[in-house]
């Protein structure tokens, strides 16, 4: 178990840590060289040029300002002075949102530390408990005699922690209430105010029921014209075109290595080579730029073969459509009613807007979907399950008092002072976030196959997966393993009645592993997200490599953006050790505090500075966000009930009980008040934007402005069959149908009468 001179090391390890990668990052940022990886926003907006255009051949590349360098952290005003409205016309409400949820963490847990240090601490350090009766049997040190641990069994001192968990709970409730009902108002002035958007006026239709003697698209515009004859405007099918994709992406990748190579073949003069095979590391060795550039000829001669089948083969089109109406009001009745009697048919939701769509997924068939979410819920089950053996790795690791009792023969080489702090003030949390460095990937893998439409919701769903994730395994499984490994010798010499009681004590413990596992992930690592080593390495790459021209050198920017399912759920990961800890180990509050502080400024920074979100959902994402942090708080609160149980508290279980009860009760509340905003798109403000829409641009060509908006990307650009678009005039009620009558008439229906 690491002790206070553990911890003081690991924290000056990652103070300089973060102390170096800031100091990087302020003179990296201020090269010319580097502007486009620190300021790439600001080039996308056409706002800002490059500073290698002007001035002496050295200042294009170096900064020779010295006075700059004296003022190296003014970045950090500078993020903060952007007010929030500016914010969210400059990046969207997504990001503005986002970045707010920092700023929560600050309003929840600012007052907390400050009344649990004043209360708790000194109540737990004046207890005496662990230095009496428990020391020969629990490993312990100075840190754990600040937590709950430290009090007696049965000690009246308990009722104020019960106190202060009231206290603690309704804060939190208070400050949720009213970030909830601040971010549903922020929503809905945002969808007041926007630009007018293709998914405003469009719904994707899916499970389109097959017609024996219509095609998808006719019984589609069949459909709308014939139940929503005032409001539909046209449709756009949808086409399994995902080889073709495939295609298209890797003709632009052997166009990377032709310019590449081609680039390369100018400045030597020398003709390259490359291999054939696997990577060009084996095969037979060929004219690199002569390859490549057949490599895409063939390549164009298939995407032409497959784009002509997809487009002539009707079994390329899936039994889906986005579908657009002539007003807001018209798609919203649309999106948010049932459209058949047969509730399993013509199911409608509101369409990602273009660039937020998934284009792979929606070619799965509707009746998979089930199916495949049922095999992932398995999988992720597996996965969660047999992830506990690293977890179990990392917390032999933070506790060596408890290895020294089972392998007592390596006591004299973890004894060394410099090894021992290092591997338990250091290592354990470096190694738990080398573990969970891939599992977002594989999450993400796993919400793409489930069958999800839109990149916002695949991010939502591998974020949920991803939070269920952390809980388990690495809070509750690191508390679990790091308990029975850690007290092994009172387990196996304690009667089984006294087991509870171990635990109760034990657990209160892991507070200083959970320590260093924050000043690692949230201080080094939120420093280091700033620096963006990655994205600058690649960019000199490119840039030295494949960029002739100044468009080149723009697509060599990667501005990225933020990361929701990896960033929200390790954000829910501190939520949840500061409710837990604050009055179990109220120590721990400062570190979370540092980190969200920090982290608070750092993204604001990259937002204003450098991200570039690659599509904008309104803060969809709000209602999870709360939900977890719920659940958040209902864990710390049985935690507690289970913790003070084992200490023999007359009535505990009885006087702490209400609080998990109220706390589900205030999510409902808090569900049926907000939650609608972020679902749902009330027809009195979609009339209102209609309306004014219709007195500001009375001409306005909206068929023109639809008709290209839903088209897969690989079909852009190219010679496209469109739908025929309904006669607005149009006075007839007879529908044109190739549906043949059930009645014997000679008619057609396309016939008046």
């Amino acid at each position: 178990m690491a002790n206070l001179q553990d911890i003081s090391l690991s924290a000056a390890i990652n103070l300089l840590s973060a102390f170096a990668f800031l100091s990087a990052f302020a003179i990296l940022r201020l090269q010319p060289f580097n502007d486009r990886v620190y300021f790439p926003k600001w080039y996308l907006k056409g706002i800002r040029s490059s500073p290698t255009h002007s001035g002496a051949f050295v200042s294009r590349f170096v900064n020779l300002d010295c006075r700059t360098y004296l003022k190296f952290l003014n970045w950090m005003p500078a993020a903060l002075r952007m007010p929030e409205l500016e914010l969210i016309d400059h990046a969207g409400l997504d990001s503005v949102v986002y970045i707010r949820i920092y700023l929560l963490g600050l309003k929840m847990f600012v007052p907390l530390c400050a009344l649990a240090l004043a209360i708790l601490v000194p109540i737990n350090w004046t207890g005496k408990l662990l230095e009496h009766q428990y020391a020969k049997d629990l490993t312990f040190n100075d840190i754990d005699k600040l937590s709950i641990s430290n009090v007696p069994e049965g000690s009246p001192r308990f009722w104020a922690h019960m106190a202060v968990a009231y206290i603690f709970s309704f804060w939190t409730m208070y400050v949720l209430y009213i970030e909830y009902k601040t971010v549903a108002s922020m929503r809905l002035r945002f969808l007041a105010s926007e630009n007018r958007r293709p998914d405003q006026f469009t719904v994707l239709v899916r499970n389109v029921p097959p017609d024996a003697d219509e095609s998808i698209s006719e019984h589609v515009e069949h459909f709308f014209c014939v139940n929503h004859p005032d409001h539909y405007l046209t449709h756009q099918v949808v086409y399994n075109a995902n080889k073709l994709a495939n295609l298209v992406a890797k003709k632009k990748s052997l166009q990377n290595w032709f310019t590449y190579y081609n680039n390369k073949c100018e400045r030597t003069s020398n003709r390259p080579t490359t291999k054939t095979g696997l990577c060009g590391l084996c095969g037979t060795t060929v004219d690199a730029v002569d390859y490549y550039a057949a490599e895409i000829q063939k390549n164009e001669q298939e995407e032409a073969v497959e784009r002509e089948k997809v487009l002539s083969d009707s079994r390329s089109i899936i039994p889906a459509a986005f579908v657009s109406f002539k007003s807001r009001c018209g798609a919203a009745i649309c999106a948010q009613t049932q459209q058949s009697s047969n509730p399993t048919l013509w199911l409608t939701e509101w369409a990602p807007e273009p660039r937020d769509v998934y284009w792979d997924n929606l070619a799965i068939p509707y009746v998979e979907l089930s199916i495949r979410r049922l095999l992932m819920a398995i999988a992720l089950f597996f996965l969660t399950f047999f992830f506990m053996i690293p977890i179990a790795f990392v917390q032999s690791l933070a506790n060596i008092e408890g290895i020294e009792k089972v392998f007592p023969f390596l006591k004299k080489i973890l004894e060394t002072p410099s090894v021992k702090s290092l591997i338990q003030g250091f290592l354990p949390g470096i190694a738990l976030k080398i573990f969970l460095i891939i599992l977002p990937t594989i999450l993400m893998i796993m919400s793409k196959i489930e069958g999800f439409i839109s990149a916002s919701s695949l991010d939502r769903r591998s974020a949920g997966k991803y939070h269920l994730f952390l809980v388990v395994n690495v809070f509750l499984g690191s508390i679990i393993t790091g308990t029975a490994f850690q007290q092994l010798q009172t387990f196996i010499n304690a009667p089984p009645t006294e087991i509870p009681k171990t635990i109760g004590v034990s657990i209160p413990m892991k507070a200083t592993f959970f320590i260093t596992y924050i000043m690692v992930d949230g201080w080094a690592g939120i420093a280091a997200e700033i620096i963006r080593l990655v994205p600058l390495i690649m960019f000199h790459l490119k840039n030295t490599f494949l960029v002739k021209t100044e468009e080149d050198r723009d697509q060599a920017m990667d501005p990225g953006s933020l990361d929701f399912p990896t960033y929200e759920p390790r954000l829910q990961l501190y939520f949840l050790l500061g409710l837990v800890y604050s009055v179990v180990t109220p120590i721990l509050l400062p570190f979370i505090i540092i980190f969200f502080a920090f982290a608070y400024m750092v993204f604001r920074h990259q937002v204003i500075n450098v991200y570039d979100q690659k599509y904008e959902s309104g803060a969809t994402f709000w209602p999870d966000v709360h939900r977890r942090l719920i659940i958040s708080l209902i864990i710390s609160q049985l935690l507690l009930v289970g913790l003070l149980s084992t200490k023999r508290v007359d009535k505990s279980t009885l006087v702490l009980i209400p609080l998990p009860i109220l706390t589900i009760w205030f999510h409902k509340y808090c569900k049926g008040r907000f939650e609608s905003a972020f679902v749902k798109f009330p027809l009195q403000d979609a009339m209102v934007k209609d309306t004014l829409e219709r007195a500001t641009e009375p001409n306005l060509n909206l068929k023109a402005y639809l008709q290209d908006a839903y088209i897969h990307p690989v079909f852009k650009g190219t010679d496209f069959e469109r739908p025929q678009i309904t006669n607005e005039e149009e006075e007839s009620p007879l529908v044109p149908t190739k549906r043949k009558s059930k009645y014997n008439s000679e008619m057609s229906s396309t016939e008046g009468v």
